[in-house]
């Protein structure tokens, strides 16, 4: 089924402008502004969108101090991904009914719905903060996220601002326009494609896969499949192959003491259990790991 919706005109106009400001960046190519776009690509998307929005505020899968919670928090909003109480709770709603009716964004309604036709519909809730608040009951009494929630847009703005006074609009296009779109849809990616395309290493009741190269795109989040199977967990790619940037991401700041209390999965003893259709090289890599 292809759920479709009323477009939003001022969301469509927005991502419209910055889609082509990302293709006009193309034609503003130099080196110092790409390598700016590349580290901050993995300030907003790692640090912010996989270990501050993800694994930390939305499935509490390892401890930190609060200055560093907020710093990484910050990083989530030069996303463009709205602030965390909004990306929170659309992620725990899709925990809580993944793939069934009322998922937020499913591909079973549509692989462009699923990708970016919800957030372009309107029905992304981002305007909608009483029917979010219930699944933020933590967050909602933090005076810090209920505020950049509500001004999530003001790191952007002052990043565009520096970015224009170090290095002309060159710098502003490629790290502002462009690098914002790659990672949305990047980030849309794992909403869309590892519910539709890849393998599935454990018998969970959706279409949750492990896609490789939306791991590689959104530093270790296409490890879908594990994800769902042990959403809790910080690390997602289980096996030595699945390439997880920000499991070894939070690996070093658990060495620095800036992370701890690190949930991972305990295969031996899971709930959910490895499919059959494994193959005898994925089994043994499963039954091998137990998390320790």
């Amino acid at each position: 089924m292809v759920r479709t919706q009323k477009l939003n005109t001022s969301t469509a106009i927005f991502m419209a402008l910055f889609h082509v400001g990302a293709v006009a960046a193309l034609f503003m190519f130099s080196w110092k502004a790409f390598f700016v776009a590349l580290f901050l690509y993995w300030v907003a998307g790692s640090l912010g969108i996989g270990l501050a929005y993800h694994r930390l505020l939305t499935h509490r899968g390892f401890k930190c101090p609060k200055w560093f919670e907020y710093f990484i928090t910050v990083c989530g909003t030069l996303a463009l991904e709205g602030g965390p109480v909004f990306w929170v709770a659309v992620h725990r709603k899709h925990h809580q009914i993944t793939d069934k009716p009322g998922d937020p964004h499913s591909p079973r309604d549509g692989g462009f719905w699923a990708h970016m036709g919800w957030i372009m519909s309107g029905e992304s809730l981002h305007n909608k903060s009483e029917g979010l608040l219930p699944y933020v009951p933590d967050l909602r009494k933090d005076k810090f996220h209920m505020w950049i929630s509500k001004y999530h847009y003001v790191p952007m703005i002052v990043l565009g601002l520096g970015l224009l006074a170090i290095g002309g609009w060159p710098m502003v296009m490629w790290g502002i326009f462009l690098r914002t779109v790659f990672l949305l849809h990047s980030t849309w990616f794992v909403n869309s494609a590892t519910h539709m395309w890849g393998s599935k290493r454990f018998a969970t009741d959706d279409d949750s896969r492990n896609l490789w190269w939306v791991a590689y795109l959104s530093f270790g989040e296409g490890w879908h499949n594990n994800h769902h199977a042990h959403p809790q967990s910080a690390r997602h790619g289980l096996a030595w192959y699945e390439v997880d940037l920000n499991w070894y991401a939070i690996k070093l700041f658990s060495w620095l003491r800036l992370i701890w209390d690190i949930k991972l999965p305990k295969l031996r003893s899971a709930r959910i259990q490895p499919v059959a259709t494994d193959s005898p090289r994925e089994q043994a890599l499963a039954a091998a790991y137990s998390g320790d």
